[in-house]
């Protein structure tokens, strides 16, 4: 089959790329490159440019007979979407409006989307299920939980099926070393604890030590980068092998504490990595895990790799080999 994946110069979609071409489907590749990475695309059929730009996204899909998309291309740092909304609307909601509008054109009538986990915003409860309220927190969740919407009546009035995948940590790396995590601006927590060993930071900030849990920290669900790889390429074929439209959460249902995963961190990397307690930030909720239940029923999804080590060993290597990124 062939596949367009947006994005696909990022994090999650180069692996997605990866495996997808190890699986020998064709994969075409569209990324602005602004915060993807043109050494992270493998695939020979690549595009640079914006979904914004109808143009350009009706020539990529007049020039390729598409049956599946995968959708990534979007802006999703949550501190950033308070401060610069407009930017998060136009490119995450905007940008998807003219994704959905250049398939409907161009007759490609099945998507697969990189939710979040940050629909859900505070939760009530634990673990978290697809049925529970979704009332985000922030901009980058809103607009995400509004492409889910907009899907969804995109499917009522022209027959677009969609998946929905509404993940929680992203972490890890490609386990052959190929791929990794590479942010201009890094924010997730395996990535930043790595930098005190690779001398990039002293220390690492720990925010808040006196929630209900187990140490004291927050307690988050992490998930391989590679086990969400297969996810996406599960939903795809779901939607090809003509199943209805539908929502499903991924994670480990596993939560590591804030100081079991800087623990697990020292433990692979034999390095004795310091750490501040800082006061809590607003907002941050004590636990977030998720339920996977529905998709391992109705898909035959499990994680492959749940054990906090493994992910934080494939991330260790991957930053050896490219300390400053790609």
């Amino acid at each position: 089959m062939s596949i367009l994946i947006t994005g696909g110069a990022g994090y999650i979609g180069s692996h997605v790329q990866k495996l997808l071409l190890k699986q020998s489907e064709d994969v075409i590749i569209v990324d602005s490159l602004i915060t993807g990475h043109k050494e992270a695309v493998l695939s020979d059929k690549f595009y640079q440019g914006d979904i914004r730009d109808r143009a350009f996204m009706n020539k990529v899909f007049k020039e390729n007979k598409i049956d599946a998309v995968i959708h990534f291309a979007a802006s999703s740092l949550v501190g950033e979407s308070m401060q610069d909304p407009f930017k998060y609307y136009d490119n995450n909601l905007y940008g998807t409006a003219c994704l959905l509008e250049e398939m409907r054109l161009n007759g490609v009538n099945k998507i697969v989307f990189s939710s979040t986990a940050a629909t859900y915003g505070e939760p009530k409860n634990i673990p978290i299920t697809e049925d529970d309220e979704t009332n985000p927190t922030n901009t980058y969740g809103q607009t995400k939980l509004s492409m889910e919407k907009m899907m969804k009546w995109f499917d009522k009035a022209y027959g677009i099926k969609y998946i929905a995948l509404r993940y929680f940590n992203a972490a890890g790396a490609d386990t052959e070393g190929v791929l990794g995590e590479a942010h201009m601006t890094e924010t997730h927590l395996i990535p930043l604890i790595l930098q005190v060993p690779l001398g990039k930071r002293e220390y690492i900030s720990v925010f808040g030590n006196d929630y209900d849990t187990i140490d004291g920290t927050c307690i988050r669900d992490y998930i391989h980068v590679e086990d969400l790889a297969s996810a996406h390429y599960l939903a795809v074929k779901s939607l090809l092998n003509g199943d209805e439209s539908t929502v499903y959460n991924l994670g480990n249902g596993l939560g590591y504490s804030v100081s079991q995963v800087i623990d697990a961190a020292k433990k692979v990397t034999g390095y004795d990595i310091k750490v501040k307690f800082e006061g809590r930030r607003a907002g941050d909720p004590a636990k977030l895990v998720a339920s996977s239940e529905k998709i391992s029923k109705q898909l035959g999804w499990a994680p492959k790799y749940p054990q906090i080590e493994k992910i934080i060993q494939d991330a260790w290597n991957f930053h050896q080999k490219h300390p400053n990124g790609f």
